[in-house]
């Protein structure tokens, strides 16, 4: 659907995002959202040949720097804004789609604005949110609901914190965007026994910041919300809504494979009161869980950029989190979100995986605002090409990991060939324990 804003076609904008995953899906959505409403779209991510760079919405893509420096990424955009437009004073709206990528953009901004069009945000305010630990601290000085979070400093102050919340508990490192690539490290992961805790404390030095640990609130049907939002340079957050996790990756516990716009009266009070509190500018994406036991929606994550699936909350006029920051950044104003409860947004390639794992719905049956229209992450009818890129790399994906599981399974049977084998038992002892 084309737009009836006013966007100022003018200002191109540059998505930028440092993670190295090929198939993140928000980077296609984000240039789909502006490059539809005729805004021109380039981007720094990981490879030059990401299923994103088939999009037609895409006019050029460089790879990222060779380090997560901020330096280095704000010379290249610097760089890039030269050569998409003519004029060194015109501006270029950077959009940040990774935490990472958020915080190098907030270092540098002093020294990127006003070439680049950037929200008021700094690094300190951002870590506050988006490091894991400072979350936890930030949650517990507002009173807002947060499950029971520990910070041990030693593997024996692990386990004992461990076996103090209660097994199985989840470890997550604090900032999950300095853990090294291809080092088995994940951002989050359940732990179910003291053994476990103690190994993955121990990698402490390897992940490059602290581990914590926190209760785990059971999931279950209908608990997993998200609340995305923008809130503009009056602090006014006249874009922003809720939507019901139907179907994750991994599954239970991950990123939104399937989600529906649905609307949930208390965590959006309770997003906006956040916002509000922590005066807080640009787009948001943050996930709640439910406590059926307490009756409180716990904050699990804030990431201060886009989420992966914003494009769920995309009003009947096209208007999103995306587009309402290039109207606000250009001057113009930013219309209120026109709600459309029912609309669905599915991942294919997790979806598919979730609904391998497990076949049963994880939802109750929609209650308001009828089925609404489905989009998907990475078909789309004007814009085909992503989505065979995309599925010709996960297949290439699902190879190497399958191949990869055999290789190690085939070295844990076959035998070592340092230990001799046993000798044979001669046969008259070998007749005489048969006959015993």
């Amino acid at each position: 659907m084309l737009s009836h804003q006013p966007f100022d076609t003018s200002v191109p904008t540059v998505l930028v995002r440092l993670d190295r995953n090929p198939f993140h899906h928000g980077t296609l959505g984000a240039a789909r959202s502006l490059g539809r409403a005729g805004i021109p779209v380039h981007a720094v991510i990981e490879s030059s040949s990401s299923p994103v760079t088939r999009s037609r919405y895409v006019s050029s893509a460089r790879a990222r720097p060779g380090s997560d420096s901020a330096a280095e990424l704000s010379a290249l955009l610097t760089r890039v804004a030269d050569e998409i437009t003519d004029d060194p004073s015109h501006p270029v709206l950077a959009v940040p789609l990774d935490d990472v990528s958020a915080l190098a953009l907030a270092r540098r901004r002093a020294g990127l604005v006003p070439r680049f069009l950037l929200p008021a945000q700094t690094e300190e305010q951002l870590l506050r949110v988006a490091d894991k630990a400072e979350l936890a601290e930030t949650c517990a000085g507002l009173g807002l609901p947060h499950p029971r979070t520990e910070l041990p400093g030693g593997a024996d102050e692990a386990a004992a914190m461990a076996w103090s919340l209660g097994l199985p508990v989840v470890a997550k490192w604090s900032r999950p965007w300095l853990l090294p690539g291809g080092g088995g490290l994940r951002s989050t992961t359940i732990v179910r026994s003291l053994a476990e805790v103690r190994e993955l404390y121990a990698r402490t030095p390897e992940a490059g910041s602290r581990l914590l640990l926190q209760e785990m609130l059971p999931d279950g049907r209908d608990l997993d919300w998200f609340f995305h939002g923008y809130v503009d340079a009056a602090g006014r957050c006249s874009t922003g809504a809720t939507g019901r996790k139907e179907r994750s990756w991994p599954d239970g516990a991950g990123l939104t494979a399937s989600g529906r716009w649905t609307r949930n009266p208390t965590v959006e009070r309770t997003a906006r009161d956040l916002l509000a509190a922590l005066d807080y500018r640009g787009v948001c994406d943050l996930d709640f869980r439910l406590n059926r036991a307490t009756g409180a929606y716990h904050l699990l994550d804030f990431n201060p950029r886009p989420g992966a699936q914003f494009r769920l909350f995309t009003d009947p006029d096209g208007l999103d989190v995306v587009r309402a920051l290039h109207l606000d950044l250009t001057g113009r104003p930013v219309p209120a979100h026109a709600p459309v409860p029912g609309r669905r947004f599915v991942v294919e390639n997790y979806a598919a995986l979730s609904l391998l794992v497990s076949p049963r719905r994880r939802y109750a049956p929609e209650r308001e605002g009828g089925r609404g229209r489905t989009e998907c992450a990475w078909f789309a009818a004007d814009d085909p090409a992503p989505a065979l890129s995309m599925g010709r790399a996960w297949l290439a994906h699902l190879l190497r990991k399958a191949l990869g599981r055999l290789r190690r399974a085939v070295r844990v049977r076959r035998p070592d060939p340092a230990v001799a084998p046993a000798p044979p038992r001669p046969r008259a002892a070998a007749d005489q324990l048969t006959r015993r």
